[in-house]
């Protein structure tokens, strides 16, 4: 099954920006976990931590596709640089804010401020196309490897972020992230040789990504999906909290990362040639069947680590078929700002799942968040089945 990604690695300059890509998003993996853990310590209250990662991701949602605009018309590197810079400076407000019990509205200032900066997978998926634009094939391949690499980030990101966090200082995991994303972003960027090419300005489409027929769907499904995602990583901490094993969080949320990363490392070398709109209508299904069961865990640390586990095996199939479609329907000239699009639609799903799961709670009680993960995909599932047809006319028409 290994053997399917080693091209990927033969590809010159590949190895150099996969690395940074991984130090990178294994960061941004933390920082969800880690703000949730930082503001909950500090100022006692997951409904607050539960808002101020919301508007975060609302304000990473709403500067994401202006910055993919930005960078397929200037180049990744251009972009990614300054902007990174002025992530950095926000990112050592947000920490002084909670380490100096400033006032917790400053949280809703500098945290979300940190979010205007390009997306890495979104850049990385670019120069896969652009490097196997004429290979089909590996471009899949390609896809879900990035794909599995997010994952693996998951059962890093979220371990450490709450390890540091319980042992050392609240804001220990946020910290580490900020430096780990800076180290990252540096090594993705020196790898010159893959970034793809700036698309002239006479030869660019006039009007915005956002308009391709198909797109905004897929990015709603990946809305919900993020919504799933939010409320795991919210309920799983008071769920753990509530059990007096609040260090099991981070080992459970791996768990989820693991049964995901393993379906797609499995999915990535055999799924190629199939029905994308069928591959996607089986995840959304799966997504909603396999996340149900957490709901019956409660507090028994021990059955919600095993539900978790099988409840992430349909995630990684699901992100991967979503991408492989977007590429299929965007031009060329707009793939990182369509790809960006449809992943701020994650960014806007984890924001809304954090908002509403830490509501309820607070309100209902730490299992019961996990009802808001199953809505979710029941909502991704009908507009899964309300856009078949049409996303199989343009599949269709791509083949052709």
């Amino acid at each position: 099954m290994l053997a399917t990604y080693r091209p990927l690695f033969e590809v010159p300059g590949a190895r150099v920006f996969i690395t940074g890509g991984m130090i990178a998003r294994s960061a941004g993996a933390m920082f969800g976990v880690a703000t949730v853990a930082m503001v909950a310590a500090r100022r006692g209250s997951y409904e607050l931590a539960g808002a101020v990662l919301a508007v975060g991701m609302v304000a990473l949602a709403l500067f994401a596709p202006v910055l993919g605009r930005l960078v397929d018309r200037y180049g990744q590197r251009r972009i990614a640089i300054p902007f990174f810079i002025w992530s950095g400076f926000w990112a050592l407000m947000t920490v002084l804010t909670s380490l100096l019990d400033w006032p917790a509205w400053l949280l809703f200032i500098t945290y979300p401020l940190m979010g205007a900066i390009p997306n890495l997978g979104t850049m990385a998926r670019a120069r896969w196309s652009h490097i196997f634009a004429h290979d089909p094939r590996r471009l899949h391949t390609a896809m879900s490897f990035e794909q599995v690499m997010e994952e693996v980030t998951f059962v890093i990101g979220p371990v450490l972020a709450v390890w540091l966090a319980t042992t050392l200082f609240p804001e220990a995991g946020f910290v580490f992230a900020a430096l780990c994303y800076g180290v990252g972003v540096v090594v993705f960027i020196s790898a010159r040789s893959t970034e793809p090419p700036v698309v002239p300005h006479h030869e660019r489409p006039t009007l915005s990504a956002h308009r391709v027929p198909g797109l905004v769907p897929l990015a709603f499904i990946m809305v919900m999906t993020g919504a799933i995602f939010g409320t795991n990583q919210v309920v799983t901490l008071a769920v753990s909290e509530a059990a007096g094993a609040k260090d099991a969080a981070g080992p459970i949320l791996a768990l989820y990362a693991v049964g995901s990363a393993l379906a797609g490392l499995w999915f990535g070398g055999r799924s190629h040639g199939r029905s994308l709109v069928k591959l996607l209508v089986t995840g959304t299904a799966g997504m909603v069947v396999l996340e149900s069961p957490v709901l019956l865990a409660g507090e028994n640390i021990g059955l919600l680590a095993f539900f978790m586990l099988f409840a992430g095996i349909a995630t990684a199939p699901t992100l991967i078929t979503v991408m492989n479609l977007i590429e299929r329907i965007t031009p060329k000239a707009q793939m990182t700002e369509g790809m960006t699009i449809v992943l701020t639609g994650l960014i806007v799903g984890i924001a809304a799942g954090s908002a509403v799961s830490g509501a309820v709670v607070d309100r209902v009680g730490a299992s019961a968040g996990y009802g808001v993960a199953v809505v979710a995909g029941l909502f991704a599932l009908l507009m899964a089945l309300g856009t078949r047809q049409f996303l199989t006319r343009k599949d269709l028409a791509h083949l052709r």
